[in-house]
Protein backbone atom coordinates (compact mmCIF):
# COMPACT_ATOMS: atom_id res chain seq x y z
CA UNK A 1 0.00 0.00 0.00
CA UNK A 2 1.55 3.30 -1.12
CA UNK A 3 1.88 6.02 1.51
CA UNK A 4 0.70 9.56 0.89
CA UNK A 5 2.08 12.08 3.38
CA UNK A 6 -0.20 15.03 4.15
CA UNK A 7 0.75 18.38 5.68
CA UNK A 8 -2.41 20.12 6.85
CA UNK A 9 -2.93 23.88 6.89
CA UNK A 10 -3.15 26.35 9.77
CA UNK A 11 -5.53 24.39 11.96
CA UNK A 12 -5.63 22.80 15.38
CA UNK A 13 -7.57 19.73 14.25
CA UNK A 14 -7.41 17.47 11.21
CA UNK A 15 -11.10 16.57 11.31
CA UNK A 16 -11.75 18.31 7.98
CA UNK A 17 -9.53 15.73 6.28
CA UNK A 18 -11.56 12.74 7.49
CA UNK A 19 -13.66 12.07 4.39
CA UNK A 20 -10.81 12.68 1.96
CA UNK A 21 -8.46 10.41 3.91
CA UNK A 22 -11.13 7.69 4.05
CA UNK A 23 -11.68 7.95 0.29
CA UNK A 24 -7.95 7.62 -0.38
CA UNK A 25 -7.82 4.53 1.84
CA UNK A 26 -10.68 3.00 -0.14
CA UNK A 27 -8.58 3.48 -3.26
CA UNK A 28 -5.71 1.48 -1.77
CA UNK A 29 -3.49 4.27 -0.44
CA UNK A 30 -2.13 4.81 3.06
CA UNK A 31 -2.58 8.48 3.97
CA UNK A 32 -0.17 9.61 6.70
CA UNK A 33 -1.22 12.85 8.40
CA UNK A 34 1.77 14.78 9.68
CA UNK A 35 0.99 16.71 12.86
CA UNK A 36 2.52 20.15 12.46
CA UNK A 37 4.36 21.55 15.51
CA UNK A 38 2.58 24.49 17.09
CA UNK A 39 -0.72 23.46 15.50
CA UNK A 40 -1.75 19.81 15.87
CA UNK A 41 1.41 18.96 17.79
CA UNK A 42 2.19 20.91 20.96
CA UNK A 43 5.09 23.31 20.76
CA UNK A 44 5.96 26.50 22.57
CA UNK A 45 8.69 27.39 20.08
CA UNK A 46 8.62 30.18 17.54
CA UNK A 47 8.96 28.50 14.13
CA UNK A 48 10.48 29.66 10.87
CA UNK A 49 10.00 28.21 7.42
CA UNK A 50 13.52 26.78 7.57
CA UNK A 51 12.74 25.02 10.87
CA UNK A 52 9.58 23.51 9.38
CA UNK A 53 11.54 22.23 6.38
CA UNK A 54 14.05 20.61 8.77
CA UNK A 55 11.16 19.13 10.79
CA UNK A 56 9.63 17.63 7.64
CA UNK A 57 12.96 16.12 6.66
CA UNK A 58 13.11 14.20 9.93
CA UNK A 59 9.62 12.81 9.24
CA UNK A 60 10.18 11.50 5.73
CA UNK A 61 13.94 11.09 5.24
CA UNK A 62 13.73 7.29 5.45
CA UNK A 63 10.94 7.07 2.85
CA UNK A 64 11.38 6.58 -0.89
CA UNK A 65 9.47 7.95 -3.89
CA UNK A 66 7.42 10.18 -1.59
CA UNK A 67 4.01 11.52 -2.53
CA UNK A 68 3.50 14.69 -0.52
CA UNK A 69 0.28 16.68 -0.18
CA UNK A 70 0.29 20.19 1.29
CA UNK A 71 -2.75 22.35 1.94
CA UNK A 72 -2.59 26.09 2.57
CA UNK A 73 0.24 26.68 5.08
CA UNK A 74 1.12 23.01 4.69
CA UNK A 75 1.51 23.73 0.99
CA UNK A 76 3.93 26.51 1.88
CA UNK A 77 6.07 24.02 3.80
CA UNK A 78 5.77 21.44 1.01
CA UNK A 79 6.90 23.95 -1.63
CA UNK A 80 9.94 25.02 0.38
CA UNK A 81 10.87 21.40 1.05
CA UNK A 82 10.40 20.21 -2.54
CA UNK A 83 12.50 23.13 -3.78
CA UNK A 84 15.33 22.43 -1.33
CA UNK A 85 15.25 18.63 -1.61
CA UNK A 86 13.92 17.91 -5.12
CA UNK A 87 15.44 14.43 -5.11
CA UNK A 88 13.32 13.34 -2.12
CA UNK A 89 9.88 14.01 -3.62
CA UNK A 90 8.36 11.65 -6.16
CA UNK A 91 5.05 13.48 -6.53
CA UNK A 92 3.75 16.71 -5.07
CA UNK A 93 0.13 17.79 -4.59
CA UNK A 94 -0.59 21.41 -3.66
CA UNK A 95 -4.10 22.26 -2.47
CA UNK A 96 -4.79 26.01 -2.23
CA UNK A 97 -1.20 26.43 -1.10
CA UNK A 98 0.13 29.56 0.59
CA UNK A 99 3.43 31.18 -0.26
CA UNK A 100 2.88 33.78 -2.96
CA UNK A 101 3.45 37.27 -1.62
CA UNK A 102 1.12 39.94 -2.99
CA UNK A 103 2.06 43.58 -3.13
CA UNK A 104 -1.48 44.88 -3.36
CA UNK A 105 -2.32 47.74 -1.00
CA UNK A 106 -4.64 45.75 1.28
CA UNK A 107 -2.17 42.92 1.80
CA UNK A 108 0.67 45.33 2.43
CA UNK A 109 -1.57 47.04 4.97
CA UNK A 110 -2.21 43.70 6.68
CA UNK A 111 1.53 43.10 7.01
CA UNK A 112 2.02 46.55 8.48
CA UNK A 113 -0.76 45.89 10.99
CA UNK A 114 0.74 42.51 11.93
CA UNK A 115 4.03 44.30 12.61
CA UNK A 116 2.32 46.99 14.67
CA UNK A 117 0.42 44.38 16.71
CA UNK A 118 3.66 42.51 17.39
CA UNK A 119 5.31 45.69 18.68
CA UNK A 120 2.29 46.71 20.76
CA UNK A 121 1.46 43.23 22.02
CA UNK A 122 0.92 44.23 25.66
CA UNK A 123 -1.52 46.95 24.70
CA UNK A 124 -3.65 44.59 22.63
CA UNK A 125 -3.48 41.89 25.30
CA UNK A 126 -4.92 44.41 27.73
CA UNK A 127 -7.74 45.19 25.32
CA UNK A 128 -9.25 41.88 24.09
CA UNK A 129 -12.22 43.62 22.47
CA UNK A 130 -10.01 45.98 20.46
CA UNK A 131 -7.73 43.10 19.47
CA UNK A 132 -10.68 40.99 18.30
CA UNK A 133 -12.22 43.82 16.27
CA UNK A 134 -8.94 44.68 14.58
CA UNK A 135 -8.17 41.07 13.68
CA UNK A 136 -11.63 40.68 12.17
CA UNK A 137 -11.24 43.89 10.16
CA UNK A 138 -8.05 42.61 8.53
CA UNK A 139 -9.40 39.07 8.11
CA UNK A 140 -6.81 37.53 10.41
CA UNK A 141 -8.87 34.95 12.26
CA UNK A 142 -5.97 32.47 12.33
CA UNK A 143 -3.77 35.14 13.88
CA UNK A 144 -6.47 36.04 16.38
CA UNK A 145 -6.80 32.47 17.63
CA UNK A 146 -3.08 31.71 17.78
CA UNK A 147 -0.98 31.68 20.97
CA UNK A 148 1.85 34.18 21.13
CA UNK A 149 4.55 31.86 19.77
CA UNK A 150 2.41 31.01 16.75
CA UNK A 151 1.60 34.65 16.07
CA UNK A 152 5.33 35.22 15.78
CA UNK A 153 5.57 32.08 13.69
CA UNK A 154 2.90 33.33 11.29
CA UNK A 155 4.73 36.64 10.94
CA UNK A 156 7.91 34.70 10.06
CA UNK A 157 6.12 32.56 7.48
CA UNK A 158 4.24 35.26 5.59
CA UNK A 159 7.49 37.19 5.11
CA UNK A 160 8.66 34.57 2.59
CA UNK A 161 7.75 34.88 -1.07
CA UNK A 162 8.10 31.35 -2.46
CA UNK A 163 7.54 32.31 -6.10
CA UNK A 164 11.29 32.28 -6.90
CA UNK A 165 11.60 28.76 -5.42
CA UNK A 166 8.99 27.21 -7.71
CA UNK A 167 11.41 26.68 -10.61
CA UNK A 168 13.50 24.40 -8.36
CA UNK A 169 10.67 21.88 -7.92
CA UNK A 170 11.45 18.85 -10.06
CA UNK A 171 8.66 16.49 -9.00
CA UNK A 172 5.51 16.11 -11.09
CA UNK A 173 3.03 18.39 -9.33
CA UNK A 174 -0.75 18.42 -9.17
CA UNK A 175 -2.21 21.79 -8.20
CA UNK A 176 -5.80 21.61 -6.90
CA UNK A 177 -7.60 24.88 -6.21
CA UNK A 178 -10.98 26.26 -5.28
CA UNK A 179 -11.91 28.99 -7.75
CA UNK A 180 -13.78 30.87 -5.00
CA UNK A 181 -10.82 30.87 -2.62
CA UNK A 182 -10.41 34.31 -1.07
CA UNK A 183 -7.52 33.36 1.25
CA UNK A 184 -5.15 32.22 -1.49
CA UNK A 185 -6.66 33.39 -4.79
CA UNK A 186 -6.70 31.21 -7.87
CA UNK A 187 -4.19 33.61 -9.46
CA UNK A 188 -1.64 32.05 -7.05
CA UNK A 189 -2.40 28.64 -8.55
CA UNK A 190 -1.72 29.98 -12.03
CA UNK A 191 1.64 31.39 -10.91
CA UNK A 192 2.58 28.00 -9.46
CA UNK A 193 1.43 26.19 -12.59
CA UNK A 194 3.45 28.51 -14.82
CA UNK A 195 6.66 28.16 -12.80
CA UNK A 196 6.65 24.48 -11.80
CA UNK A 197 7.91 22.69 -14.88
CA UNK A 198 5.95 19.46 -14.67
CA UNK A 199 2.64 20.59 -13.22
CA UNK A 200 -1.07 20.18 -13.83
CA UNK A 201 -3.69 22.65 -12.63
CA UNK A 202 -7.15 21.45 -11.63
CA UNK A 203 -9.66 24.00 -10.38
CA UNK A 204 -13.03 23.38 -8.74
CA UNK A 205 -15.54 26.11 -9.68
CA UNK A 206 -17.67 26.11 -6.52
CA UNK A 207 -14.92 25.32 -3.99
CA UNK A 208 -13.32 27.79 -1.61
CA UNK A 209 -10.09 27.44 0.40
CA UNK A 210 -10.49 23.81 1.54
CA UNK A 211 -11.73 21.64 -1.34
CA UNK A 212 -10.49 18.49 0.42
CA UNK A 213 -13.18 19.21 3.05
CA UNK A 214 -15.98 20.49 0.82
CA UNK A 215 -15.37 18.13 -2.13
CA UNK A 216 -13.53 15.13 -0.61
CA UNK A 217 -14.59 12.55 -3.21
CA UNK A 218 -13.75 14.83 -6.13
CA UNK A 219 -10.36 15.69 -4.66
CA UNK A 220 -9.46 12.11 -3.72
CA UNK A 221 -10.53 10.84 -7.16
CA UNK A 222 -8.39 13.45 -8.88
CA UNK A 223 -5.36 12.65 -6.72
CA UNK A 224 -5.73 8.89 -7.23
CA UNK A 225 -6.24 9.21 -11.01
CA UNK A 226 -3.28 11.54 -11.32
CA UNK A 227 -0.97 9.29 -9.32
Amino acid sequence: MKKIHIIHGWTYTTDAWGACVAALREKGYEPVMLNVPGLTEASSEVWTLEKYVAWLKTKIENERDITLIGHSNGGRIAIAFAAKYPEMIGRLVLIDAAGIVHREFLLETKRAIFGAIAKAGRFFTASPFLRKVLYRIIGARDYERAPENMRKTMKNLIAHDLAPMLVNIAAPTLIIWGEKDTATPVSDARIMHARIRSSELYTIPDAQHSPHASHPVLVSNKIADWI
